[in-house]
């Protein structure tokens, strides 16, 4: 069994007792749905409440370290090489539309490197965790990427640009390329959690754009930490400031990167 650090300790702690409110406000989405205000500005409270849960119990644990947040910004702390990133609800419109498909996400920054995380579905109880140099954990199961090494096998996660965001166009190119090689593509609408079931190797592969830091750094760690690689589109690694992830098992991570780099080709304006 795995024996959790301190700090996976204090983050899953945190992240169970935000989980407790979060599981309780979704029971309660379904009656909302019928009323004239409607559910958002139920589930903005329910987000806002899980974040300053989180951060009372992280500044008890940790009282220097700073915080990044969805909702809150960015908080300086005394101990300028700790921060804190993180979501409280990633998946919100699935939370709204009373989808039981949603976590909260949160990593520990040492010095500019993202060094433990944890993604906690509330619903089902499944803490994903990682440290730096220690792996991956589902509870106390230890996590490894998916072993397939064919696209024609393969199945990949996905998130899709919505009303307002991302390039809707650019977006249609990388999926026409990536569908005919592969055996599925699922779109379930919380990257933290398409990042968890990769390293779990429920999904071969992940790729999207536009992302922001807290919905993917906790993730990043959990595949990297299980055996995957993570990259951007074009194999840097800056994928916090860019917010453009590629990750999958490394037997499909080349493959996958040559057909997003052929659909963007394909997608450049002709002189």
């Amino acid at each position: 069994m795995a024996l959790q650090s301190a700090n996976i300790t204090v983050m899953a702690s945190a992240a169970r007792k935000a989980g407790r409110f979060l599981a309780r406000d979704f029971g309660e989405v379904e009656h909302l749905q019928i009323s004239r205000k409607g559910p958002a500005d139920f589930v903005s409270l329910a987000d806002t409440k899980a974040e300053q849960t989180i951060v009372a119990e992280l500044k008890r644990a940790r009282p220097g370290y700073g915080f990044l947040l969805e909702e809150g910004g960015e908080l300086a702390g005394t101990d300028s090489e700790h921060r804190w990133i993180i979501d409280p609800l990633d998946g919100t419109t699935n939370f709204l539309h009373g989808l039981p498909h949603f976590a909260i996400s949160i990593a520990l920054e040492r010095a500019g490197q993202i060094v433990a995380g944890i993604v906690y579905q509330p619903l089902t109880d499944e803490l994903f965790w990682a440290e730096r140099g220690r792996g991956a954990y589902l509870n106390s199961k230890r996590l490894r990427v998916s072993g397939r090494r064919d696209l024609n096998q393969s199945v990949i996660a996905t998130g899709i640009p919505f009303l307002g965001r991302g390039d809707h166009k650019a977006y249609l190119g990388e999926l026409e390329v990536i569908m005919a090689e592969v055996a599925g593509i699922r779109r379930f609408g919380a990257a933290s959690l398409d990042l968890a079931y990769l390293a779990a190797g429920r999904f071969d592969g992940f790729w999207e754009s536009g992302l922001s830091s807290w919905d993917i750094a906790a993730g990043i760690l959990l595949v990297q930490e299980a055996g995957g690689s993570v990259t951007e589109f074009n194999n840097q690694a800056n994928m916090l400031v860019s917010g453009e992830v590629l990750a999958s098992n490394n037997l499909i991570h080349g493959p996958l990167m040559r057909l997003l780099r052929n659909a963007r080709q394909n997608n450049k304006p002709s002189v």
